[in-house]
């Protein structure tokens, strides 16, 4: 294949998908079943290794241009967009997820980072969707920082910024003094009490607690318990049980 032809140069940065940003190093012809194809060579620098593609079907293959800057940056900004609600069969979002990244738009990795992101927060991710996140949030990086002139991981802080603005946030710093609160301050809190030198809090006592803690298991069969009865059900018992005495 004449190189008037092909649709990448010698040294030209691309994107390969699955992969992220390689540079092409090498065309070479090779010969393929009695046929001569022309390949590019492409070298990934993250991961150190060289792809063969044949050149007539790299388009097809998802192999592209790196996109200019403002689209880059579209794609950064759609991190901050509300996610549309997903399917919970994680093997439909995952084959749907799939098909975006082969199709390999940087509009789609976003789509993919920003919807497993989000899922994520409301459930774990399976295995092969934690591997595919990662795998679409590094090509994301790797593009937007190429077309950026941004190092990768500097990108990654900025799409987990956009993710999670409320985390970006800087913390406000003050120097005012700490405010120490005495019992003078709260004069109508119950005053602590001191028994055997340890103090002890009474605020308790302003809660109710059923009788029912207060229970006592009867030591014979015989002994009746009447600890559900209130105050005035306990003066009628006795003033009963004083009855029959002076009836005896």
């Amino acid at each position: 294949m004449k190189e008037e032809t092909l649709a990448f140069a010698l040294g030209q940065r691309v994107v390969y998908p699955s992969q992220g940003v390689g540079k092409i190093f090498r065309i070479a012809d090779r010969q393929f079943e009695g046929k001569t194809l022309t390949y590019y060579d492409i070298y990934f620098e993250e991961e150190d290794m060289n792809i063969m593609v044949p050149a007539e079907r790299a388009e097809e293959l998802g192999v592209r241009c790196i996109v200019p800057p403002d689209e880059a940056q579209q794609a950064l900004d759609m991190m901050s967009e509300d996610c549309e609600p997903i399917t919970s069969d994680w093997k439909l979002r995952y084959q749907t997820n799939y098909d975006l990244l082969r199709k390999g738009s940087v509009a789609d990795v976003a789509t993919i980072v920003r919807c497993l992101y989000h899922r994520s927060k409301v459930k774990e991710l399976p295995l092969l969707e934690r591997k595919l996140y990662e795998s679409a949030k590094s090509v994301m990086s790797d593009e937007i920082g190429c077309a950026l002139d941004i190092p990768p991981k500097e990108v990654e802080k900025m799409i987990h910024a956009r993710l999670e603005p409320w985390r970006a946030l800087p913390r406000e710093k003050t120097d005012a003094p700490v405010q120490v609160f005495t019992a003078e301050d709260f004069p109508g809190e119950p005053e602590a009490k001191l028994e055997n030198g340890v103090e002890e809090d009474a605020s308790f006592f302003d809660v109710p607690i059923p009788r029912a803690a207060f229970r006592r298991e009867p030591e014979t069969d015989a002994e009746e318990d009447i600890s559900f009865f209130d105050d005035t059900d306990r003066d009628d018992a006795d003033t009963d049980i004083e009855d029959i005495d002076d009836d005896e």
